[in-house]
């Protein structure tokens, strides 16, 4: 790993640049051909994203959409590879469009190679965000 950080080290990172609404930052956490899945996601086009630039482009506005206060709760779970780590955590905040509160948890998924960010796999409740939403866009 770049700089002797661990997956967990890198993963915890990664959400510390989130939290501080850098998405040009987290965007350049990740590699090139970065591959990131939403699976749950309610629209096709945000359940893959490929590569760095097209993340980047989807996480722009993010801070001007849902203001993300605090991750009240945050585990970071090691695995057999040294280039993976599992993220369970949540997030809260405001929908800025409606004054909605945002309440989520997430199930992360993370393979960094050379220090970047490969895969990024994040499960979340679609049915909440859609309630949180609620007349907003994203």
């Amino acid at each position: 790993m770049t700089n002797n950080l661990t997956a967990a080290q890198l993963l915890k990172r990664s959400l510390d640049t989130f939290l501080a609404k850098d998405m040009k930052g987290w965007a350049d956490l990740c590699d090139e051909n970065v591959v990131v899945e939403f699976p749950f996601a309610p629209d096709a086009a945000s359940k893959k994203i490929l590569g760095r630039t097209a993340i980047y482009e989807y996480l722009r506005n993010y801070p001007s959409v849902i203001d993300v206060k605090t991750i009240p709760t945050l585990k970071i779970h090691t695995t057999d590879d040294p280039n993976v780590a599992i993220a369970e955590w949540s997030a809260s905040g405001q929908v800025i469009g409606n004054g909605n509160p945002y309440e989520m948890s997430y199930a992360t998924f993370v393979t960094f190679r050379n220090g970047l960010i490969v895969n990024y796999r994040e499960y979340w409740n679609p049915m909440a965000f859609m309630a949180a939403m609620s007349g907003a866009t994203f």
